[in-house]
């Protein structure tokens, strides 16, 4: 049965409140396409395993997480506040992390690694050269980042400019700085490309660019430099 519907502002924070500081629990958003749409690039049991388990794991974690703050700050308990704080950041960053990946992938039928066009493409061309440059350097970044982690491409918004950066483990890209926008994020753990491509992260690398979503990079790009 397809997923068809999109992530949105609403499905990202279908919530419940909790206490009276009205913390907001996350729901696991559909895909908007069916798990088998990105083949051969992505395989079904991958995209099927990545979103059901290991996206859903986050939320269930950063629901908890809350819940047990919630708890914890009613109690006036710093001490278990303070330890949470990491688990919010692991959880919620993994969550807020996926919730872009899914919209940066595209069957091909779709649109799927067509390039992009308009303000995005000029931008890219004035930083990096060129799109090919662009995506051997963020290949080459995923590549060489220790265990796990993202490749991301950011408008950095203070300074008017496109920009790589790399973050570990589920580390959101605003931890790199308050201005940067993620246009471009690309799943470098192993649950992303390890039933398929083994220990080659490479590979992985160079595949998913046949399924990027350049159209959504831009949308996004031209929303926030206008």
């Amino acid at each position: 049965m397809a997923l068809r519907t999109l992530i949105n502002r609403k499905t990202l924070t279908t919530t419940a409140p909790l206490g009276f500081r009205g913390l907001q629990t996350f729901s696991l958003p559909d895909l908007p396409y069916d798990y088998g749409a990105l083949e051969p690039a992505i395989s079904s049991e991958i995209m099927q395993l990545h979103h059901q388990k290991h996206h859903q794991a986050y939320i269930t974690n950063y629901n908890k997480a809350l819940e047990q703050l919630d708890a914890a700050t009613t109690k006036g308990d710093a001490s278990t506040v303070v330890k949470l704080q990491s688990a919010i950041k692991f959880n919620g960053g993994g969550h807020v992390n996926h919730s872009i990946f899914w919209n940066n992938l595209a069957p091909v039928r779709e649109g799927g690694g067509e390039p992009p066009k308009g303000s995005l493409g000029w931008s890219i061309d004035n930083s990096f050269g060129s799109l090919e440059a662009l995506i051997q350097k963020m290949s080459t970044e995923g590549a060489a980042l220790q265990g796990s982690g993202w490749v991301w491409l950011a408008l950095d918004k203070e300074f008017k400019r496109l920009v790589v950066e790399t973050t570990a483990n589920q580390d959101p890209l605003v931890t790199k700085g308050p201005s940067l926008v993620p246009l471009l994020g690309i799943d470098v753990w192993e649950h992303a490309y390890y039933l398929q491509y083994k220990n080659v992260r490479p590979d992985y690398l160079k595949n998913i660019w046949k399924v990027i979503n350049w159209k959504y990079a831009s949308e996004v790009f031209e929303k926030e430099n206008p």
